[in-house]
């Protein structure tokens, strides 16, 4: 039985480019972007001496510049998940950072294959431009994640500063100084704008827009009417956070409902390409007698074309909107 090591240095070139990407990230940047911190982000750097105007200036920019560079051909694809995950790097750097790790890959390919030239760009291009794809993706579902499980905490936090005396605006700077990342920069940067002067409940609406949650929507429209009607803010936000809580363990409901649904989805999504993965690594010569015939290309395209629209109707179905 003839081994093929090629789709394992395949894959190992593709789980080093996903290391490498995130090891950049950590240079860059350190521990402070980390959202496993107690501390966040905001009063870190505050910590280390900078003003506070000028750490509002550097995460505004970093929560705004994704969405402006949407413009910048094919970035549009990335902009939108990356303003998801808060990405500090800048549009320019995690494009180089696209490019660098192309190039590793390429490097890599060419050293641990004997693939053409043209199938090593093609494949080096794919595995850097996905692997920042993939990498972003995973971080904006992590730092969304989290966001959905700080708010109702965060919530209940200002309701009790509300009843014990202190304005609005004050019980967002205790929700800003006492929950970690990400929420506790993202009311941090709403506690600075306020005290330069902006309307708290625009503050809040652009960070439920940028985060696109419906929960912080429903944030932002209580405060904007508690702001123009009057009433009892602490007893709205109450009921709000009573609300948000309900949805979440409906939300944990329908996942675990659909979950065995997602995973048989998953399954038949990838078991042919784990077969075929399988073939090429334990008898590599399998497709010799037919890969030189006219109609292989075509026949092989229409299955990976099938296997996709697999792909998408498994998913399509798996996700309930609740």
């Amino acid at each position: 039985m003839i081994i093929s090591p090629t789709p394992i240095i395949y894959g190992l070139i593709f789980l080093a480019v996903l290391v490498l990407v995130e090891g950049i990230y950590l240079v860059a940047f350190g521990k402070s972007i980390s959202l496993n911190s107690r501390v966040n982000r905001r009063l870190e750097l505050l910590e280390k001496g900078g003003q506070r105007e000028k750490v509002l200036e550097q995460l505004r920019k970093e929560a705004s510049q994704h969405l402006k560079a949407s413009g910048i051909p094919l970035y549009s694809l990335l902009a939108k998940k990356a303003q998801m995950a808060n990405i500090a790097f800048s549009p320019k750097a995690l494009i180089a950072v696209m490019g660098l790790l192309t190039v590793v890959a390429f490097l890599a390919l060419k050293i641990g294959t004997q693939a053409g030239t043209g199938v090593q760009i093609a494949v080096s291009l794919l595995m850097g431009v996905g692997g920042v794809y993939l990498w972003v993706a995973r971080k904006a579902k992590k730092r969304l994640t989290l966001i959905e499980e700080q708010l109702p905490d965060a919530v209940e936090l200002m309701v009790r500063s509300l009843r014990v005396g202190h304005p609005f605006a004050s019980a967002i700077q205790i929700v800003s100084r006492e929950v970690p990342d990400p929420l506790g920069t993202e009311f941090g940067m709403i506690s600075d704008e306020a005290a330069y002067g902006r309307d708290v409940t625009e503050s809040l609406k652009d960070l439920a827009e940028r985060v696109d949650m419906q929960d912080l929507r429903f944030l932002a429209v209580a405060v904007t009417i508690q702001s123009q009607s009057g009433g009892n803010l602490a007893e709205i936000l109450d009921g709000l956070a009573k609300v948000i809580r309900a949805r979440f363990r409906l939300f944990r409901r329908v996942k675990a409902i659909t979950a065995e649904a997602k995973w048989s989805g998953m399954f038949l999504s990838g078991f042919p390409l784990a077969v075929l993965a399988v073939i090429q690594i334990l008898k590599p010569d399998y497709f010799d007698t037919v890969k030189d015939t006219p109609a292989f290309i075509p026949a092989a395209l229409v299955v990976f074309t099938f296997l996709g629209i697999n792909v998408v109707f498994m998913k399509v179905m798996t996700n309930i909107k609740v």
